[in-house]
């Protein structure tokens, strides 16, 4: 018995001076950090530090808007910004070739329906139910005119001589090289009738749910909000029907030619109006008629039918700004980071100066330095060990309210790689919320904190964690590479996007997030050259280290 307490004794003795040799080991990569703080571990301290950032404003040229699974139509009113003006233009796909509407055809009507995006909030006692328009931005009426267009959007730029190279299309109605014409666009106008009780030259978006009736006017179904217009029968009947047998009918590429696309255009008839983001992608945007048929059968019923011409084709979004941002100052950054949705502007970001690990052993620049104080590096500067563990890295940015005034502030902001055009390793670690967009990977882009948490008080700031792109630089001896901000209108859009082209005048390329694209939101951030050092931008990191 003695001697098995002389045993565990020794035993206990060494397990001590193996742990306390363990806590003075310099190379302390493998603990977990998010275990350890000041209270729970005697020989570490957790600290946190500030480093100084470089941002500043970059306005934006015209952007490609072809092909985007949502669409602006309308007017949109910032109070800080101005007046965006936002028309479309879209091919229509037949859903049948060379079609046989059979014999003595009577076209009853032709609905253009695009559905707006919105959530159901209350089912009353008559099974009605209620809508909150999820995407609608203002309330005051517009003009809206529909034409067929005259203009032939391409699928491929035959200047390239790459039949695999894509047509861009851009916002300010070119495609990059050629002018779009406003005259081919509005070919023709097309008839609505005033049977559907919208009055287009004074037109806001309904959020009510559409009835659905059959012959004898009772109702069969119901349908979510939409852009839903009864539109000439006469027009339609010449334009498709009469068509029957023809060539324009008998595949897509005569078809498209044929009939090159319909032009929303939207006009403010006051100082306000409203923006709508609409769902062409959705099956039940379409143009559809409604027609009757003989019966092959003597004596039978007149057969009912439909033929629906879809907007799978090509899309463009064309935008008009009437106002300008000013470029921002790359060198020093700037005071205040201006923010704006659709062709507006991003904000450029530069850790450490912009800084890489270079060929210069005389001196350290900034990156170099930073580097040195927390990992161990070989002569080339790649990691061999850990001096201090990174427990977490964010960029907070706050609200400049005195520059806001009164706009609607986006609720999420999207942080990328530039250089790459990608994002950051924290986006793919983070958890995504695909049914509800707006609280999805919100550790890594978290939402904007407003005042009392409020759905529309002011804000406050957004806290951005970049805590794995932080340890990239120190561990994984990645690139410091420029960083870019933009509002976002869906954080998920960027998991498996590529970003759209901006018009560039000289060589330099620029790409822009597709989720910064469909928002005409905009807002105002302080930057690292504000006087206010409460809310300046920096990099801030905790970190744990030894304190031996």
């Amino acid at each position: 018995m003695k001697k098995r307490k002389i045993a565990l004794r020794n035993l206990a003795i060494l397990t001590v001076l193996v742990s306390c040799f363990i806590a003075c080991d310099k190379d302390f990569a493998d603990i977990e950090s998010d275990i350890i703080n000041n209270d729970n571990a005697s020989h570490f301290d957790t600290n946190s530090r500030d480093f100084e950032v470089i941002a500043y404003t970059k306005s934006l040229n015209p952007i490609q808007t072809n092909n985007l699974p949502i669409n602006m139509l309308g007017i949109y009113n910032d109070p800080l910004y101005g007046n965006t003006t936002a028309s479309i233009v879209s091919q229509i796909g037949s859903s049948t070739l060379d079609p046989d509407f059979g014999e003595g055809v009577v076209l009853d009507s032709v609905v253009l329906t695009i559905p707006y995006f919105s959530t159901p909030t209350d089912i009353d006692d008559d099974g009605i139910t209620s809508y909150d328009l999820d995407s609608i931005f203002g309330s005051a009426p517009i003009k809206l005119s529909i034409y067929e267009s005259n203009y032939f959007l391409r699928d491929f730029n035959p200047e390239d001589g790459d039949l695999n190279d894509q047509q861009l299309y851009y916002s300010n109605m070119t495609t990059g090289v050629d002018n779009i014409n406003s005259t081919q666009l509005e070919g023709f106008e097309i008839p609505i009738t005033n049977s559907n009780s919208i009055d287009l030259n004074s037109f806001v978006p309904s959020a009510l749910q559409i009835p659905l009736e059959n012959e004898d006017g009772e109702v069969v179904a119901r349908i979510a909000p939409a852009l839903r217009l009864n539109l000439s029968v006469g027009y339609w009947f010449n334009k498709i029907i009469e068509q029957q047998g023809e060539a324009v009918l008998s595949n897509q590429s005569n078809f498209k030619d044929y009939f090159r696309g319909v032009y929303f255009k939207a006009e403010s008839i006051g100082s306000l109006g409203n923006m709508s983001l609409l769902n062409f992608a959705s099956s039940s945007a379409n143009i559809t008629l409604y027609y009757t048929k003989d019966n092959s059968v003597e004596e039978g019923d007149r057969i009912n039918s439909t033929y629906v011409l879809n907007f799978t084709e090509n899309r463009v979004n064309f935008l008009s700004n009437d106002f300008t941002i000013p470029q921002g100052n790359e060198n020093t950054g700037d005071e205040s980071l201006y923010l704006k949705g659709g062709q507006g502007s991003i904000a450029e970001i530069k850790l450490f100066n912009g800084d890489n690990i270079d060929e210069d052993n005389s001196s350290d620049n900034i990156f170099e330095t930073f580097k040195n104080e927390f990992v161990e590096t070989d002569e080339n500067g790649n990691f061999l060990s850990n001096k201090k563990l990174i427990n977490e890295a964010n960029l907070v940015f706050y609200v400049n309210q005195d520059e806001v005034n009164g706009a609607e502030e986006p609720d999420r902001i999207y942080l990328y790689d530039l250089d790459n055009q990608f994002p950051l390793s924290d986006y793919f670690l983070d958890n995504s919320n695909t049914a509800f967009p707006a609280f999805s990977r919100i550790n890594h882009l978290g939402r904007l904190q407003r005042v009392d948490d409020e759905a529309d008080g002011e804000g406050i700031k957004y806290k951005i964690r970049i805590t794995e792109h932080i340890n990239n630089l120190l561990l994984r001896d990645s690139t410091n590479v420029k960083l870019g901000l933009s509002v976002s209108g869906n954080i998920n859009l960027e998991s498996n996007t590529l970003q759209y082209d901006v018009l560039s005048t000289g060589n330099t390329e620029q790409t822009l997030p597709l989720s910064s694209i469909i928002t005409p939101r905009g807002t105002v951030l302080y930057g690292n050259g504000t006087t206010d050092q409460e809310k300046k931008l920096y990099l801030e990191i905790f970190f744990t280290e030894q304190n031996d």
